[in-house]
Parts: C-alpha cells; structure tokens; sequence
C-alpha cells in the first residue's frame, strides 16, 4: 500500500514587504548603508578635488586607493544612492544592500581580469579590487542581517512570512 505525501504549494517569499517602521533590522540596514556611502562620496570629491583626468589611468592615489575622474563621479553616484537608501530605510535600504554587494563582487572580480590592460578605464590596481570585493561583502552582511539564515527567532518578520502555517499554529496555541 502505498502512500502520497501531501504536497502543499510553495509560495514565494516576497523579500519587499514592509517591517514594522521601529523594527531593530531598520537600524542595521540604515547604518550599513550609510557608512558605506558616506565613504564613497567622500572618497569621490576628494578625487574630484585632485583634478585627474577622466580616462587617466597615471596612477594618481587618494586615501590608499588608485583613481580617476570617472572612478570618482561614479563613486558620489553610488554612494549617493546609498545615502538615499539609508533615508528611507527598510526594506529598500535591505535589498539596496544585497543589491549593490552583489554588484561590487562582480566590478572587483571584472577589474580584477582588467588589470593591467588598456581596458582597464577606472584605473583599478590591486587595492581596488580588494577594497571592492570587502564592500561588497559588507554590503551583502549588512542587506541579509536578519533576513537570512536557519535560527531566525520566530518573531521576524520574515521568518514569519516564509512560514505562515506555523505562524497560524503559534497564534492558536496561545
């Protein structure tokens, strides 16, 4: 006699709903964010400020990390967007997080085949690699702080959307 295992639908977690606005996560979402990009715009006017060519890849350093005028616009763009993720908080700061780690992963392991090749137009050398290989992996820690992970306590607001029938048996039991 064979018996069938009752299959229920999965649903798909939807990793945008909202958190409660004085959720903890908040401020670990916010805060990554915001060191992060405040280091990047800096990091871009003092680039700025230096007057490198846009395209020159001479080798001119600011705060240990080779540069140019591209490099630098681009780094007050992306910081900038991170600043406005830190302000709005949430959810959006969360999945800007993971979103742009994934994408500083990709640019370190990019330059990283770029090195030393006329293609190389940002003027990346070693150090910039590592250092965008380390944002990223911040960037990423700090988008899946609580959102990930196989003790998450029941009361997070994800856990509980990934299990809802356990959620519905929680508040019948109490």
């Amino acid at each position: 006699m064979a018996t069938h295992a009752v299959h229920t639908p999965r649903r798909r977690i939807e990793f945008d709903k909202h958190l409660p606005v004085d959720h903890r996560l908040n401020t670990v979402y916010r805060i990554g964010a915001g060191l992060i990009g405040a280091f990047l715009v800096a990091f871009g006017i003092l680039g700025l400020i230096h007057h490198i060519g846009y395209f020159d890849t001479g080798g001119a350093t600011v705060t240990g990390l080779n540069t140019n005028g591209t490099l630098s616009v681009l780094s007050i763009c992306i910081g900038a967007i991170l600043l406005v993720g830190m302000v709005i908080g949430g959810n959006v700061a969360s999945t800007l997080n993971m979103v742009l780690g994934i994408l500083f992963l990709l640019n370190g392991f990019l330059f990283l085949g770029l090195l030393d090749t006329p293609h190389n137009f940002l003027a990346f050398k070693i150090q910039n690699v590592l250092f965008s290989f380390v944002v990223g992996l911040l960037l990423m820690t700090f988008g899946m702080y609580g959102r990930v992970g196989s003790t998450l306590p029941h009361d997070n607001p994800y856990w509980r959307a990934r299990h809802p029938d356990a959620v519905e048996r929680e508040q019948a039991d109490q």
